[in-house]
């Protein structure tokens, strides 16, 4: 059974960084994408950005690009997010997920997702 854990969520002033991490487990192959959403308050969950385990290949929203960073680590079956330039839009709980896809038809959806995790809290504020 895949169990995803993220960590690294906290307060941050405008213009600053988080490094967010996913800890996966429970995979039976290498054949898998690890993708990071996010939900602000009173919206709906927003794809972000995603990795193929397999292959290294990546994606990122549009309103992303730039700013964030998706790595793995293969020997620690971990997904990092580094998020740099910070602002008070990307405030909300972050959650990385298994998916099936990182794109269709140029996003990443919820569709696309299996497994999420608990989720952590991104606040950004001054």
């Amino acid at each position: 059974q895949v169990q995803l854990v993220e960590s690294g969520g906290g307060l941050v002033q405008p213009g600053g960084s988080l490094r967010l991490s996913c800890a996966a487990s429970g995979f039976t192959s290498n054949d898998y994408r690890i993708g990071w959403f996010r939900q602000a308050p009173g919206k709906g969950r927003e794809g972000v950005s995603c990795i193929s385990r397999s292959d290294g290949s990546t994606y990122y929203g549009d309103s992303v690009k730039g700013r964030f960073t998706i790595s793995r680590d293969d020997a620690r079956n971990t997904v990092f997010l580094q998020m740099n330039t910070l602002n008070p839009e990307d405030t909300g709980v972050y959650y990385c997920a298994t998916v099936r896809y990182c794109q269709f038809r140029g996003m990443l959806t919820v569709a696309a997702a299996q497994s999420w995790g608990q989720g952590t809290q991104v606040t950004v504020s001054s």
